[in-house]
C-alpha cells in the first residue's frame, strides 16, 4: 500500500501572550523567546523590534515612522497519512504568516506567507543523518539523495488544496547568510530589499532548498549590517510588492539580531567582499535573552524524535513515495 498525504493548518498568533504548543519545535526561533523568566518581555521587545524596523523601511508617507505594525501568525502543518488501516499524524512544518495594520488608511493588508522555516524532517536531515553518514568518513560528504524526500514532502504540501486555499502566493523564506561562504556585492540595488550580494558555489542550505523548488539571492536592506538569503519561488522582485518584503526583511531581520548578533547586530555594515563569522567581536547585544546552546542541543533531540517515529516506521514507504513524486 502506498503513502497518500493530506495536510492540515493549525495557526496561532503570535504575541506577548504567545506560549508554543506541543507540537512546536523548540529549536524555533519564536518558541525560544517565548519560554523562561523573561518570556513576556522577551516577546514584547521582539515585536516592538519589528514595528520599528517596518516603519524605517516604509518611510513614504510615514513622517512620524509609526504608521503600521506587523500582526504574525504561527502556521503549524500537520501531515495525516493512512498505514496498515490506521490514520497516522505527524508535525511537518511550521511557518509564519504576516499581516500589516496601516493605521492612517484603517485596513489591514495581507504580509508574506513563509519568513521563518521550521521542520523536523531537516532537524533528522542535519542532525542525525549527516552526522551517521560522516561518522567514520575522512572527509565530509554530503548523502546520496541527501534532502529528497524532505523537499517532495514540502512542495507537497507547497501546492496542495490546502496550501492554495490558506494563503493567496508562494510563500518566501528568509534565513541568516553561510558562514562558509564569501560574498560579493554587486551593483544591483533594490530600494526595499537594498543591495544585491552574490556567491560563486552554493552553502549545503541553499542545496537543501533548491530540492524544496526554491531558488535563492541574497540582499542587504538598506541600514543593514548584513545581507540575508530569501528562498522563493518565480520571481522575487516582481511577485510580490514592497510591504509584502518588507515584512519578511522587518519580521526575519529582527529574529536573526537575536539569534545571531555577531553577524546581523554588528556595529558595521557588511563590505564588499563579505563572510559571515560567529567569532565576530564588534557587535552589540539586543534586550532580549536567547539559549542558542538549548538550541543545538534540542535540535538533536527532534531529529532523533523525527527518525524514531515517522523515518524507520516508514522508510520504505517514504522512499517509494518520494521516487514516484513528479519533478
Amino acid at each position: 500500500m502506498s503513502l497518500e498525504f493530506t495536510f492540515a493548518i493549525k495557526k496561532t498568533r503570535f504575541d506577548d501572550d504567545y506560549s508554543p504548543s506541543d507540537d512546536t519545535r523548540l529549536t524555533t526561533n519564536f518558541a525560544n523567546l517565548a519560554r523562561g523568566a523573561h518570556r513576556r518581555e522577551n516577546l514584547q521587545n521582539v515585536l516592538r523590534m519589528i514595528d520599528s524596523r517596518f516603519n524605517s523601511l516604509a518611510h513614504w508617507d510615514n513622517p512620524n515612522a509609526d504608521r503600521y505594525s506587523v500582526e504574525i501568525e504561527i502556521v503549524s502543518v500537520e501531515m495525516n497519512f493512512g498505514f496498515n488501516g490506521q490514520n497516522k499524524v505527524f508535525p511537518l512544518i511550521e511557518i509564519l504568516n504576516t499581516s500589516i495594520i496601516d493605521r492612517i488608511d484603517d485596513r489591514r493588508v495581507a504580509g508574506m506567507t513563509g519568513n521563518n522555516f521550521s521542520s523536523y524532517v531537516r532537524d533528522y536531515d542535519f542532525s542525525v543523518l549527516l552526522l551517521k553518514h560522516n561518522r567514520d568518513l575522512p572527509e565530509f560528504r554530503i548523502p546520496d539523495g541527501f534532502g529528497d524526500l524532505h523537499g517532495n514532502l514540502f512542495k507537497s504540501f507547497i501546492y496542495s488544496d490546502t496550501y492554495r486555499n490558506s494563503f493567496g502566493k508562494m510563500p518566501v523564506i528568509c534565513l541568516s547568510v553561510s558562514s562558509n561562504r564569501i560574498y560579493h556585492k554587486t551593483g544591483n540595488y533594490h530600494p526595499v530589499l537594498g543591495s544585491e550580494y552574490e556567491q560563486r558555489e552554493f552553502s549545503l542550505t541553499d542545496q537543501y532548498f533548491g530540492k524544496m523548488g526554491m531558488k535563492v539571492r541574497y540582499f542587504m536592506p538598506p541600514y543593514a549590517a548584513a545581507p540575508l538569503a530569501f528562498y522563493f519561488f518565480g520571481d522575487l522582485l516582481s511577485d510580490y510588492s514592497n510591504l509584502e518584503l518588507i515584512s519578511t526583511i522587518s519580521t526575519m531581520e529582527c529574529f536573526q539580531k537575536v539569534y545571531r548578533p555577531e553577524i546581523y547586530n554588528a556595529n558595521a555594515p557588511a563590505a564588499a567582499r563579505y563572510q559571515p563569522s560567529l567569532n565576530h567581536q564588534d557587535y552589540s547585544l539586543t534586550r532580549i535573552v536567547y539559549d542558542r546552546e538549548e538550541r543545538s542541543r534540542l535540535a538533536v533531540a527532534q531529529g532523533k524524535f523525527t527518525e524514531e517515529r515517522f523515518i524507520e516506521p516508514y522508510q520504505d514507504r517514504l522512499e517509494q513515495w518520494s521516487a514516484r513524486f513528479p519533478v
